[in-house]
């Protein structure tokens, strides 16, 4: 095991050193000028923009640029930003608990959803069980995010008043308001998390028990629950657990349209506003953040494979 976390860590390494080349490299392709967005009103004065320019170090050639980002980011420090004035690694620990929060109920709302009516689906196979299961995954994955949200504050907070339509309290501060301020936006990207795992439970849990040992199950008595749950289930995990990594990372990368529509403060609205004003460190930090998440979950996927399959310890 611990030979096999230190080979993982050794090839994640070059891959986040990838990452870095790719990160700050798109970002300089990106149009429009820092200094002119800055400057204001005196964007019209080029010893103003000179100045800005040379206290962001924008003046500097662009593998000295990259080599101070990668520096700072070593030690943690991920730069800081050029419109809020504050650092980087500071505004991301204040939006990453309200996306890690958001997307933490959404993804226990589609495993919620999605495994069991995979299962279901795939032991009722061509019944209207099975049916009734494809269309509702066909709904989430055809009904776009946006519209879901705005018709779900519709029923619910004009119609009903039942919920706030919009806004973000933090868990800590008051648990029930939190609950109920992100409750509708989880649900929305719910959906269409269960809508994906349902159809790749489906078709792994069909996968599965058309195999020779499910028969064999079969065929030494025992119970149909035993056979779907500890031997065909077990096998149909693996590609599941490996989804459900990426639909999580995913969910924690930002959901912009959602955190939108419901004003909540995560990592979408974050990295949008940043992209609009130009403020680079910032853009930076939160991509290189987001892959560092893909990465630590790629590894604990890895982990649960190991947690799943006996045979993959042994290999």
């Amino acid at each position: 095991m611990i030979a096999f976390l230190l080979r993982r860590v050794g090839q994640i390494i070059p891959t986040l050193i990838i990452l870095s080349f790719l990160i700050f490299g798109l970002q300089q392709l990106m149009p429009g000028d820092p200094a002119v967005i800055l400057a204001g009103e005196e964007r019209g004065d080029p010893q103003v923009l000179a100045q800005i320019r040379a206290e962001l170090k924008l003046d500097r050639p662009i593998w000295e640029q990259y080599l101070n980002w990668v520096g700072n980011v070593v030690q943690g420090d991920f730069g800081f930003s050029w419109r809020i004035r504050m650092p980087v690694a500071e505004l991301i620990l204040q939006k990453l608990p309200v996306t890690a929060q958001l997307a933490t109920m959404a993804f226990i709302i589609g495993v919620v959803i999605g495994v069991p009516l995979g299962i279901l689906s795939a032991t009722r196979r061509d019944t209207p069980a099975d049916f009734l299961a494809n269309g509702i995954a066909l709904f989430g994955i055809s009904t776009p995010n946006f519209w879901l949200g705005i018709m779900m504050i519709l029923l619910f907070s004009v119609q009903l008043g039942w919920l706030p339509p919009s806004g973000y309290v933090p868990l800590w501060e008051d648990p029930v308001q939190s609950l109920s301020t992100t409750i509708m936006p989880a649900f929305v990207l719910g959906t269409g998390v269960a809508s994906v795992l349902m159809r790749h439970t489906r078709a792994a849990m069909l996968t599965a028990l058309s195999q020779d040992y499910v028969r064999t199950a079969r065929a030494k008595g025992l119970a149909e629950k035993v056979v779907v749950w500890k031997h065909a289930l077990r096998n149909a995990l693996i590609p599941v657990v490996t989804l459900g990594t990426i639909e999580f990372g995913r969910l924690l990368a930002g959901a912009v349209l959602t955190e939108q529509i419901f004003t909540i403060p995560g990592f979408g609205k974050l990295v949008v506003d940043a992209v609009f004003n130009r403020d680079y460190p910032v853009v930076q930090g939160v991509v290189l953040a987001t892959a560092l998440i893909f990465v630590v979950l790629s590894l604990v996927a890895d982990l649960l494979y190991m947690a799943i399959n006996p045979r993959l310890r042994t290999a």
